[in-house]
């Protein structure tokens, strides 16, 4: 059996998202299960090379799991040659400069989202990319998720009849970070340091949205700093200078309306720290990150209002769960697997910086809509 390696250049896996999702469970458990076979019976082998600032943190993991190589200099990650592809999950403020020197030195780019601070920006590495001619990835991990590909199963096969609209609802509690300590990092909080929860959601929204329903094509946004004072690692106090809250209503085709609000200051009370409720003609389904419940127009209970009376419906009852019907791996793992193959053997894949640019136009169009109090209409973008 002959085995393609193939060597990546992982910078920021010192972070939580880089270290636990994309090394922990995506490449180390391709790694694990004996590499990628393909069908000719190659295996592809995914060789990584270990970034980062702190040099203490990053010996540190490539010792804990037996990687050789580590370096806290990513121009000489990328001169290794058998370096094939680039992959970024910095803060979102360094992105920018890390992936063009790997588009610069010929190098395939898989990246996280948002894929840089600005629209200009996000456009610059998409068309740099595409001039150099290399391959492209942008992280759309929720696409992967079991609840959202058990909706778009939903979708695809007609249940809906016409779609009428999506309601979604994200966010926990993030703690302040002074009596206990904050699930997030503090430069999630800091706009000058590319934090903001449009900017970090509102590119995930993009891609769901237009995956599974249609394209965004206006947005109306208004958000807010909901806790002012935040404490960092240190436990120092700071000024929360970016979003925490966001509640948008989008426009897509088909007269589809979504509305979902985002929060990182809300308790939860639903089954999901992520739930999308999708209204149609011939039914409705509610679906978060693993589960998928449905309720089909023949078994829909004719409700009543009476608030002098307690209601004999128990109407969470009535749905139904939607079968697995297959076993959901690791959704950041699926898409590391599908990009390796693209690169390799050139197989189909359409989520590049272009389509990652996409995500930045409506986190930037919802923070004008948001700074402007209006409805803004979203252009189709292209090179």
């Amino acid at each position: 059996m002959a085995r393609r390696t193939v060597g990546l250049a992982m910078n920021g896996v010192t972070g939580r998202m880089g270290y636990n999702q994309h090394l922990l469970r995506s490449v180390l458990a391709i790694r694990e299960q004996g590499g990628l076979a393909v069908a000719d019976g190659t295996v592809i082998w995914p060789e990584p090379v270990l970034i980062g600032r702190n040099e203490d943190r990053i010996r540190a993991i490539a010792e804990r799991h037996g990687i050789e190589r580590w370096t806290t200099d990513v121009a000489k990650a990328l001169a290794e040659p058998d370096v094939e592809i680039y992959f970024d999950a910095q803060v979102t403020s360094a992105r920018r400069e890390g992936v063009l020197a790997a588009i610069d030195a010929g190098k395939h780019v898989y990246c996280e989202k948002p894929t840089a601070e600005s629209l200009d920006d996000a456009l610059e590495l998409a068309r740099v990319a595409a001039e150099r001619g290399v391959k492209t990835g942008v992280v759309q991990d929720k696409l992967f998720l079991p609840g959202l590909r058990k909706l778009k199963r939903l979708v695809d096969g007609g249940f809906f009849g016409r779609i009428l609209s999506v309601r979604g609802e994200f966010g926990y509690w993030v703690f302040e970070g002074d009596w206990q300590p904050a699930q997030r990092p503090s430069w999630n909080y800091r706009a000058e340091q590319g934090g903001g929860i449009v900017l970090d959601m509102f590119c995930h929204w993009q891609y769901v949205l237009r995956e599974t329903f249609g394209p965004v094509r206006s947005v109306q946004a208004l958000t807010t700093t909901h806790i002012p004072q935040r404490f960092d690692e240190r436990g120092n106090a700071y000024e929360a200078t970016a979003d925490d809250a966001a509640y948008g209503i989008f426009e897509l085709d088909n007269g589809i309306v979504a509305q979902i609000n985002s929060s990182w200051a809300t308790r939860v009370n639903r089954d999901e720290l992520v739930e999308f409720h999708v209204d149609g003609t011939e039914g409705s389904a509610v679906a978060g990150l693993r589960h998928c419940r449905v309720q089909h127009r023949s078994a829909t209970p004719k409700a009543v209002w009476n608030p002098d009376l307690p209601s004999p419906v128990d109407f969470r009852a009535q749905w139904q769960e939607v079968p697995d019907n297959t076993e959901f791996d690791n959704g950041f793992k699926e898409q590391w697997e599908l990009f390796l193959r693209h690169v390799v053997l050139d197989e189909p894949w359409h989520w590049d910086l272009l389509a990652g640019a996409r995500g930045v136009q409506l986190a930037e169009l919802g923070l004008r809509s948001a700074a402007e109090g209006r409805r803004i209409e979203i252009p189709e973008l292209t090179l």
